[in-house]
């Protein structure tokens, strides 16, 4: 009988879910960032609920962590190609 593991405690409080979308490397390390953006947001608004932190501080935070987001993505050239001279891509509707 296989016995399974119990997750680690980083894998308990972080989990990663597959990633689902056209796979490049740019594309996958931003879904991992995209992942780790979500779960910190997760944590800033527990503390902030639970009183904490304040919602000012809360809201720092979180500025400060999309801030980071947005820097990654542009770093990894993700939503660009070569025909849109730098201009993101608009999804379909």
């Amino acid at each position: 009988m296989i016995e399974d593991k119990p997750p680690s405690k980083d894998e308990f409080l972080r989990p990663r879910s597959r990633y689902y979308g056209e796979f490049t490397p740019e594309n996958l390390v931003f879904d991992a960032n995209l992942q780790e953006f979500a779960a910190q947001v997760g944590f800033i608004c527990a503390l902030e609920t639970s009183g904490k932190i304040s919602n000012a501080e809360a809201y720092r935070q979180i500025k400060a962590l999309f801030k980071n987001l947005k820097q990654s993505k542009k770093g990894l050239g993700i939503g660009k190609s070569d025909s849109d001279d730098g201009k993101e891509q608009k999804p379909p509707s």
